[in-house]
């Protein structure tokens, strides 16, 4: 662990290495590394970079984080660069000056400002390798377009980062080998995880949004590069940029749910697709002679999507709000040119973005790594809602907590619809079957409709949204099959029985789906069902029996449903309230749908939590809670009310009865003496553990304050007695004191291995939830008959997760001459 911070950089070093080898190697007839393999290795190096980005984005360091990321964009797609130059893709020194100058152009003054902020926050280390890629790039588009400058320039600055990367890991070896009396300046990591740490426990940063910026720079460039003449054309060689900031930045999309910015989030995503669908359009040439038209109507709808969610974050950060009404410009400008990406329109907005980007990745780069703060509205705009009648905002550390239980990830319904609207929108235009690909539909399709809505799916899964979940994922498989069979050249004139019998098998499954909607609300009731609609279409063009205006009419009736759980979305993740309500269960069960507002979903892993379920138990409830086997229900013992509560909520069999548990062997020191000196000293060999021990009752119940509540807990003639080898279980003992405990399970049935099963199974019956996700194990603990071990004879009631021989081995060894 000392030495991971020299070893990420050496990813720097080995990277620069490489390419101040290839610029020194230019002036010979022979080339020192071969244009693919140096691709190649370049890939490999950045996704390595990219790693150690993510990796430490957990602890501190936006810079660093903003370094990794940038460079490690700027090599992927300068290594494909280079792929396709020793492939012979790219065929003369033209070719290679309109690939790469957008890319250079774009890094130059990306870095230029990470090195900046890193001199202005005292980072000079990041700052001077930042700053030497800056200069490298800077000296590589001169050399492109000037024979005076040199590629050793190139490679000197490239040297610089090998030099500056090995001071640093000397630095650090020192720092190690002379256990912190040696430190080299700006080595020192210590004196900067203060500051860091203050930032990420202070609220909700994004780290992830700079690099975003910086890809939105990059794909801007590529079109308004040639606008104002800097490179010649369009062509494939740009690619490689256009599809790297698009992968990235979907990427960045999941970065951003983990950093629980829902709203910058959305936005990454509508802008991957932009440019993944950029690129799409400069690969068109491939395969077709003319450019590509446009989708009016699809873009159109995507600019009220940047339009309504520019509202939203304007609410949040005023600056950030405004700067996506440039993207709203943008497609607007789309839309209004049949050429879209090729037009001088589209172009033009391309140039402000680049601009307003390179300002927005300054300020959020700043105000993220240094003590001061860019002013951006956050602070007037919160205090003019405060003094006003208009809907609270939602802020707080359980901004995003879920339904059930906790999660890394902030929701991403809300691009999930985003997704069905643009994915319904873009097929109503129908396309030539002889010329499938003339106008540009597969990435609005594929991308919109399929990727994003997988990751969408995926997050949704991770949040224990398992409906949802599924049902994003099958809408994501539906739309990239038929968008790339229907709009890709693959379906052809004739239709296929075997598409149709795929389609249904599709609507089988949606079925189900609408089916089970119906116990989680009405909103996507009809989000499901008006998908069964599009299906529906797909099925009898596949057959040949769609209606004329059948496919646009069901196209539209989904998107509009779309829009709608869009907007509510939006407005319950940053509105307290519902103001869009997605309705309530059309079928309502007990257990199922309801009662969401009565029952708390509590992280184990928040002190906070546990005081609150202490404070529940405390005032009569029953609460279910992680141990160190299964889930159980617990009651506190002096509260006889809660404890006949839980008795009764699980019909509980005679011959199961409630368990005590308690904290520690101190709780019952009052009452030693009634028990005898081997039962206490096995007790106090055999716990913490998940072993029951079933000791006759007697007296020491009294010194419990157990009251009416003992009447519940055992039998007439004994009781079973625990302390859980669970910090979270014992600290919640301390906080309430003994506890009466039984399984969260109906009576006979399995045990309880997850907290999203409590609620499943005991309904309202629970009053909150201690949610830690999985059970450590999925066995019971193992309960132990103590009520004859004064004659060295112990039994077995339940034999769990302690076998046998292992509990007669603490009794011979520990106890027993």
């Amino acid at each position: 662990a000392k030495f991971t911070s020299s070893f990420y950089f050496f990813f720097f070093r080995t990277g620069s290495l490489l390419l101040a080898a290839h610029f020194y190697g230019l002036t010979r007839a022979a080339p020192l590394i071969p244009s693919t393999a140096l691709g190649v290795l370049l890939l490999i190096l950045s996704s390595l970079l990219a790693y150690a980005g993510i990796r430490r984005s957990q602890r501190n360091a936006s810079l660093f984080l903003s370094l990794c990321l940038t460079i490690s964009a700027f090599w992927c797609s300068y290594g494909v660069v280079f792929i396709l130059g020793g492939q012979g893709v790219l065929n003369d020194t033209g070719d290679f000056r309109n690939a790469l100058v957008p890319g250079l152009v774009t890094f130059t003054l990306a870095l230029l400002i990470i090195a900046v902020v890193g001199f202005l926050c005292r980072e000079v280390i990041l700052a001077m390798i930042a700053s030497a890629v800056s200069l490298a790039s800077a000296h590589e588009v001169a050399m492109h377009y000037s024979t005076a400058f040199g590629s050793s320039a190139v490679a000197c600055n490239y040297m610089i980062v090998c030099l500056v990367g090995g001071y640093f890991a000397l630095g650090r070896i020192l720092y190690f080998l002379t256990k912190e009396k040696i430190t080299l300046p700006g080595t020192d990591l210590a004196k900067k995880k203060t500051h860091d740490q203050i930032q990420s426990t202070s609220g909700s940063v994004n780290h992830f949004a700079v690099t975003a910026l910086i890809l939105n720079m990059l794909s801007a460039s590529v079109f308004a590069c040639r606008l104002l003449g800097v490179t010649g054309k369009l062509f494939i060689g740009q690619v490689p940029w256009l599809w790297a900031a698009g992968t990235y930045q979907i990427g960045i999309c999941i970065l951003s749910y983990r950093a629980m910015d829902v709203l910058m989030a959305t936005f990454f995503g509508f802008t991957s697709i932009l440019k993944l669908a950029g690129g799409y359009c400069l690969l068109y040439p491939i395969w077709q002679s003319e450019e590509p038209s446009f989708h009016t109507p699809f873009l159109v709808v995507f600019s009220i999507l940047f339009f309504v969610l520019a509202l939203f974050l304007t609410l949040k950060s005023p600056v950030d709000g405004l700067y996506l009404l440039f993207y709203v410009a943008y497609c607007i400008a789309l839309a209004c040119s049949p050429k879209g990406f090729f037009e001088g329109g589209p172009q033009g907005v391309d140039v402000a973005i680049f601009v307003a980007s390179a300002l927005m990745a300054l300020i959020h780069l700043y105000n993220a790594s240094a003590s001061a703060t860019i002013p951006t509205g956050k602070g007037a705009v919160r205090a003019l809602l405060a003094r006003s009648s208009f809907p609270k905002l939602r802020e707080g550390a359980d901004l995003h907590a879920p339904y059930l239980g906790y999660s890394k990830y902030a929701d991403a319904e809300v691009l999930g619809y985003a997704c069905s609207v643009l994915a319904s929108f873009a097929i109503t235009m129908t396309g030539d079957p002889q010329a499938p690909l003339a106008t540009v539909v597969i990435p609005w399709v594929v991308v919109a409709g399929g990727i994003l809505k997988f990751l969408g799916g995926s997050v949704a899964f991770a949040r224990g949204k398992t409906l949802e979940s599924s049902a994003f994922i099958l809408y994501a498989v539906m739309w990239i099959i038929w968008g790339l069979t229907r709009y890709g050249g693959l379906y052809g004139a004739t239709r296929s029985f075997h598409a149709a019998v795929g389609i249904i098998a599709f609507m089988l499954f949606n079925v189900f789906i609408v089916f089970c909607t119906l116990f989680l609300n009405i909103a996507w009731f009809f989000y499901s069902l008006t998908f069964l609609l599009i299906a529906i279409s797909f099925l009898l063009d596949a057959i040949h029996a769609l209606p004329a205006g059948y496919d646009i009419a069901a196209s539209l009736i989904f998107g509009l449903v779309s829009f709608y759980c869009f907007l509510s979305a939006l407005s319950n993740s940053v509105f307290e309230g519902s103001y869009l309500p997605m309705g309530r269960p059309i079928v309502q069960l007990s257990g199922v749908g309801g009662g969401m507002t009565k029952c708390l979903h509590l992280p184990a892993r928040k002190a906070s939590s546990v005081k609150r379920i202490a404070d529940i138990l405390k005032n009569g409830g029953t609460c279910g809670i992680p141990t160190d086997t299964v889930y159980v229900l617990v009651a506190a013992c002096n509260r006889p009310d809660a404890v006949e509560k839980a008795h009764q909520s699980k019909r509980q069999a005679q011959d199961r009865p409630m368990s005590l548990w308690i904290s520690s062997l101190k709780q019952l020191e009052p009452a030693k003496h009634l028990f005898t000196p081997l039962l206490w000293d096995f007790m106090e060999a055999a716990w913490p553990s998940p072993i029951s021990l079933v000791v006759p009752r007697g007296e020491w119940v009294d010194f419990l304050g157990m009251k009416d509540s003992a009447k519940y807990v055992g039998t007439p003639q004994s009781v079973a007695i625990r302390i859980p080898d669970c910090s979270v279980t014992t600290h919640l003992i301390d906080l309430v004191g003994p506890i009466a405990v039984t399984s969260a399970n109906p009576t006979g049935e399995a045990d309880t291995t997850h907290h999203n099963q409590v609620y499943a199974k005991l309904g309202d019956k629970v009053d909150a939830v201690l949610c830690d996700g999985p059970s450590p194990e999925n066995i019971a603990s193992t309960v132990v008959d103590c009520t004859k071990i004064d004659s060295g004879n112990i039994g077995f009631f339940r034999v769990g997760i302690i076998p046998k021989s292992q509990v007669k081995l603490i009794l011979i060894l520990f106890l027993l001459p």
